[in-house]
């Protein structure tokens, strides 16, 4: 099921719910003309009728109305027209005998007077003609009356406006109907793509090769760069989880064996010395497990690190004495020279202290048996500031990078994981800075470098 509505309903009701709005706003102002319209019509009609009686008056000398004019009323359209005649004298001469009252004058007495009344508790529609005229041996003014019922006039101007109406709701079917087959033709390859897509498992990310329009073809290539984007994540993350596994094997199998080892000595100096192995060893496990987090942390991070600007010289002094007792502890000297001037970066504290660490922890687990001394040094090189880790043990050349920074990766074995360094690479890359080996006669030679920070900066 793909929701309540195809996307064929979902496109169909977009394109015809504004049609049905003006349709319905179209009808609206099509009664009100039609309205409007009738309304003038009648108007003329009872000023022609109106006239008519007032000529039939002065020919037959207020006896009768001509059959023309007779026709005239009984056939006109709309309704029934009433009227009312006087002669000069204001005596009554033909018509009903009492015609509506009302209409104002304004001071022409001779123009027509359309007027609003009620005529047996109807309303109606009046107009009142006055002339001069010459009847027998009277001469004045003679007064002719007709009106309508508005009654007959709105139903005339609801049959006007119904048949518009039935000419609009005509088009309107029309309309829907070619819309409708528009778009169930025109939008066929999508629904085909949509049931395609969704007829796919979730382990199926192989890219989409069904045609479609050139008007979508961009969101196919879109959606395929996407499946393929997608589908390197999950094996990367494959990957990364087997490498994982491998590498806390060692040192998970290793702190097993240090607790067996440590019951079954047979003495308490035994016992002392399998203790502080099984110490040494769960340090080594947990030191492993905080670099996989901190790899899957770079990797999967949203972008929104805590970055602020801070003096990487006052970070790096930190970080050198929270390390210096575990490294004198070990029989190396352990040296640092700093810059003497401040170097403000933008960056992640945390992350740009664990880059230092697993530099440090670097030189210390791959220096080898000929290590001695490892010296840390902060500086300023144009617009980055340095930190420079260098030691005297097992030399490491620039051509090494290629393998030294790949992940678990280790030019020769030792005792650890093969993380540091791609860790620390991936922070230097992540705050646009880089990490590269110097040239080295004797031992290793590594320099981590980012940005000076400037005054426009975020905090």
């Amino acid at each position: 099921m793909r929701g309540t509505l195809s996307l064929r309903q979902r496109l169909f009701a977009l394109i015809l719910t504004p049609l049905v709005l003006m349709a319905v706003l179209l009808v609206f102002w099509r009664y009100t003309v039609a309205h409007d319209t009738a309304s003038e019509l009648f108007d003329r009609t009872l000023l022609s009728t109106g006239l008519a009686i007032s000529r039939d008056v002065a020919i037959s000398q207020g006896d009768a109305l001509l059959p023309s004019t007779r026709d005239l009323i009984t056939d006109v359209s709309g309704g029934e027209v009433f009227y009312h005649a006087t002669g000069p004298d204001g005596i009554y001469v033909a018509g009903y005998a009492y015609p509506p009252t009302g209409g104002s004058v304004d001071g022409n007495n001779y123009r027509p007077v359309f007027f609003a009344a009620t005529y047996r508790g109807e309303p109606v529609r009046v107009l009142r003609l006055t002339e001069r005229q010459t009847i027998g041996n009277l001469e004045g003014d003679a007064t002719v009356t007709v009106w309508q019922r508005i009654a007959d006039r709105n139903a005339f101007a609801y049959q006007l406006a119904l048949r518009a109406v039935a000419l609009i709701v005509a088009l309107l079917a029309t309309l829907a109907l070619v819309v409708w087959f528009g778009v169930r033709v025109g939008l066929r390859p999508l629904v085909d793509l949509e049931d395609a897509i969704a007829a796919r498992s979730p382990n199926d990310l192989s890219t989409i090769k069904r045609a479609v329009p050139d008007e979508t073809r961009g969101i196919v290539e879109t959606l395929n760069r996407l499946f393929q984007k997608v589908e390197a994540n999950i094996s990367e993350h494959q990957v990364f989880i087997s490498n994982a596994a491998h590498q806390l094997r060692n040192p998970t199998a290793a702190v097993q064996s240090m607790a067996e080892a440590a019951r079954d000595a047979m003495s308490d100096d035994e016992r002392r010395q399998r203790l502080d192995e099984l110490v040494l060893a769960a340090h080594s496990a947990a030191r492993v497990t905080e670099q996989l987090l901190s790899l899957d942390r770079l990797q999967n991070g949203d972008g929104e690190d805590a970055l602020e600007i801070f003096d990487l010289g006052a970070l790096v002094e930190q970080t050198c004495a929270d390390l210096a007792p575990a490294i004198l502890g070990s029989g190396l000297e352990f040296e640092l020279k700093p810059a003497g001037t401040p170097l403000p970066v933008f960056a992640d504290r945390f992350f740009v202290s664990e880059a230092l660490k697993n530099l440090i922890d670097n030189a210390q687990k791959h220096g080898g048996v000929s290590l001695s001394r490892i010296a840390v040094q902060t500086g300023r090189e144009g617009a980055l500031a340095t930190v420079k880790v260098e030691d005297d043990g097992r030399g490491l050349s620039p051509e090494a990078a290629q393998s030294v920074f790949d992940r678990f990766s280790q030019i020769e074995p030792s005792n650890g994981s093969g993380l540091g360094l791609a860790i620390a690479l991936s922070i230097a890359v992540r705050h646009g800075g880089t990490l590269g080996i110097n040239p080295s006669q004797t031992g290793a030679s590594l320099t981590f470098a980012l940005p000076i920070a400037n005054a426009e900066a975020p905090g």
